[in-house]
């Protein structure tokens, strides 16, 4: 949400009195929230989600797709934290987030795959047009 909308918020506080919750509401539904995203098109019918996941690897990211909903999720790894235990770690500044994200996907949009570079999560996806619904010339007789 941009910093314009939560002054329109803010401005109509005053004189919602009994209301506080309901824009409490609108605001967590609208602020952004981890891990941030791009979605990005990259040809003619082909698109990429980006996520941003600085400190994750392979194995502690969960990208599925079931009903038309693709869900990126963090996944615990307790095996991990039990070795950092015992090494005596002191000060942990740098922590996993667990999360979870999802986005409805269109029923024409297909799943290519995924792809984790540099502490960036890149899901292809590629709109699949039935034959019968590309434009196409007729001819006249």
């Amino acid at each position: 949400m941009t910093n314009k909308a939560f002054s329109i918020f803010n401005q109509l506080r005053p004189v919602t009195v009994g209301f506080d919750n309901m824009f409490d509401h609108f605001e967590r539904m609208v602020a952004v929230k981890y891990p941030p995203y791009n979605i990005v098109k990259t040809g003619s019918y082909t698109y990429d989600i980006q996520l941003a996941l600085a400190g994750y690897g392979k194995k502690d990211i969960d990208v599925s797709f079931e009903d038309s909903v693709l869900t990126v999720k963090s996944i615990k790894d307790e095996a991990e934290q039990e070795v950092e235990e015992n090494q005596g770690v002191l000060h942990k500044g740098i922590a996993k987030r667990m999360f979870s994200k999802s986005f409805t996907i269109a029923e024409d949009v297909e799943i290519k795959g995924a792809e984790l570079k540099d502490g960036l999560l890149s899901v292809s996806m590629e709109r699949v047009i039935p034959e019968h619904k590309k434009a196409r010339t007729i001819k006249i007789k």
